[in-house]
């Protein structure tokens, strides 16, 4: 029954907010660009939070002080479906989300998400994947943050799989900081009970920003390694 109220849930809200997401889009239009992030901000946290209500998340957020002023790329492993709410829901400030294809394809969810400056990346197509992350790299510049899931996938578990570069060449390029964080048991409120929502206790953690103007060309190279080993390091002690 949770499951179901809380799909209800989902598009009855998107549906009610109607209203605002066309505002949004007139003022993009207008180049209020400012304005219409204004509105976003707060229409996508309360909607997230209200979702995770919804689905009985209980949230424990450490490491807030982390996180630097400016723009960064928040790098983390992947649980869950619950993931890209839980950092809408309480990142000090709403970034955009370098997502799979896949949901561009999602009604009501792709105009929601491109007004909240995500990118979507097609992973199965080089050329393309290539071109999405150079736009993330000029959202950066512009002075938007952007959370990536360097695994690519969901480990629907506490494993961390290994990660892919492409976060770590947009934060080099665009001279920003990564912060890395930490992301345990989003996958117990879906992914260990297959389709069926349950409430969990989902713990994030935010690790120090990494300045990547501080590495040399050899040590960027080797980026994804280091960041990957200090997000291992920090889940064993969760």
């Amino acid at each position: 029954m949770r499951t179901i109220l809380w799909f209800i849930y989902f598009w009855a809200y998107l549906v009610a907010v109607l209203p605002k997401f066309y505002r949004c889009k007139k003022l993009t239009a207008q180049g209020r660009i400012k304005e219409s992030d204004a509105i976003m901000e707060e229409a996508v946290r309360k909607w997230a939070r209200r979702l995770l209500k919804a689905a009985g998340v209980k949230v424990e957020i450490t490491g807030l002080e982390n996180i630097p002023q400016g723009a960064v790329v928040y790098v983390g492993n992947h649980q869950g479906n619950f993931d890209i709410p839980l950092m809408l829901g309480y990142l000090p400030r709403p970034c955009g989300v370098l997502a799979k294809k896949e949901l561009e394809k999602v009604p009501f969810i792709r105009s929601w998400m491109k007004l909240l400056h995500c990118v979507f990346v097609d992973r199965s197509n080089p050329r393309k994947a290539v071109e999405s992350l150079g736009k993330a790299t000029a959202l950066l510049e512009e002075g938007y943050s952007m959370l990536i899931f360097p695994e690519g996938t969901r480990s629907r578990g506490e494993q961390v799989g290994p990660f892919k570069t492409g976060a770590f060449r947009a934060a080099s390029k665009a001279k920003v900081p990564i912060v890395p964080l930490c992301i345990s048991g989003s996958y117990k409120v879906m992914e260990a009970h297959g389709f069926w929502i349950h409430p969990a206790t989902v713990r994030i953690k935010f690790l120090p920003p990494v300045h990547t103007a501080q590495f040399s060309r050899d040590e960027l190279k080797d980026l994804d390694t280091h960041i990957r080993q200090l997000i291992v390091e920090e889940k064993a002690k969760m």
